[in-house]
């Protein structure tokens, strides 16, 4: 081969190269991440919603990119950030942390598709037509929130024979606060005790919730999945000890931090859900033909040692129907 040949072969060659890259770089999609929560306490979840990603072959930093923005339990924040992300032009908006970011996204754009994670009741929010034909650009996973507010109630009442009170704790700020509000007396009425709501959507909100329950002379404390309890479910674990409240709320995660019970879905596995939801879309499905999936399976976990020190005595037919014994 001639010397000229050979550098017109590379030349050729090197040029291919160059657009090969750039095909690459160009194939690369962006997905806009919303959360009403903090990055530090979400870690878990986020790490599941790339698992997600993954199982539909997307990786990130190989052909996927994702722009994050955390409003940390600030919820007026998250329209501003929705919109920061749809001037990105993202491929997908993915709202993490409940109802507060999946209707700001939804406000934020009609034509990017959305697809949130964990938000209880989206029909009733009017988030979405129905759950089995959503229509329109948003999707997503529910929890089912609602529901679990007296199943919740029925389980502490279990542990704690003795109550005659157990209150709500509700966050007035959040978009499900009327649906928790709303549930309260149906489940006072089934267990015939008293439920009141007590309401907190601050650090110092709490503080005064948790002081209130002695003087009502609560037995016992729900808190459901709420982004902004959950951003603080290390302070709430800390001030039901400090006040010797039994405690159950929906997430696993308090019990692993030192609260009483938990019965309700996986979250991790919500945002692993998810993350395949928005891998499907990316791929071309639109979100108006990817039902609203519903968690399929619901753990009972109780902390042994929590019980121990509130001087509870778990009653052996609520131990054996526990999925998960921490001691």
């Amino acid at each position: 081969m001639r010397r000229r040949e050979f550098i017109t072969l590379l030349g050729g060659t090197v040029a291919a190269w160059s657009l090969a890259a750039r095909a690459q770089q160009q194939a690369m999609s962006m997905i806009g991440f919303v959360s009403s929560r903090a990055p530090a306490e979400s870690a878990s979840h986020v790490a599941a919603f790339r698992r997600g990603l993954s199982e539909a072959g997307f990786v990130e930093g190989q052909n996927l990119s994702i722009a994050f923005r955390w409003a940390e339990g600030h919820y007026d924040r998250l329209p501003a950030l929705a919109a920061e992300l749809v001037n990105l032009r993202v491929a997908v908006l993915f709202a993490a942390g409940g109802p507060p970011s999946a209707l700001a996204a939804k406000e934020a754009t009609s034509t990017i598709p959305v697809v949130f994670s964990a938000v209880s009741d989206p029909v009733r929010l009017g988030l979405v037509p129905s759950l089995n034909r959503p229509g329109g650009n948003v999707t997503g996973m529910s929890f089912l929130n609602s529901e679990l507010i007296a199943k919740s109630a029925q389980l502490l009442k279990e542990a704690v024979p003795a109550a005659t009170m157990i209150a709500f704790l509700v966050n007035p700020s959040g978009p499900s606060a009327e649906i928790y509000v709303n549930e309260a007396p149906a489940a006072a009425r089934a267990l015939g005790i008293q439920i009141p709501v007590l309401n907190a959507s601050t650090e110092e909100d709490l503080d005064e919730a948790f002081a209130s329950l002695g003087k009502l002379g609560a037995g016992g404390l729900v808190v459901p999945a709420e982004p902004f309890f959950d951003s603080q479910r290390e302070r709430l674990v800390s001030l039901a000890a400090l006040r010797a409240v039994p405690m159950i709320s929906n997430l696993r995660e308090y019990v692993v931090a030192g609260g009483l019970m938990s019965y309700g879905p996986s979250l991790p596995d919500l945002y692993r859900r998810a993350g395949i939801y928005v891998g499907r879309v990316l791929k071309g499905e639109k979100p108006a033909d990817l039902p609203v999936m519903q968690p399929t399976k619901f753990d009972l976990v109780i902390n042994l040692k929590t019980a121990k020190a509130l001087g509870l005595t778990v009653p052996p037919a609520l131990l054996a129907v526990a999925d998960e014994l921490i001691e």
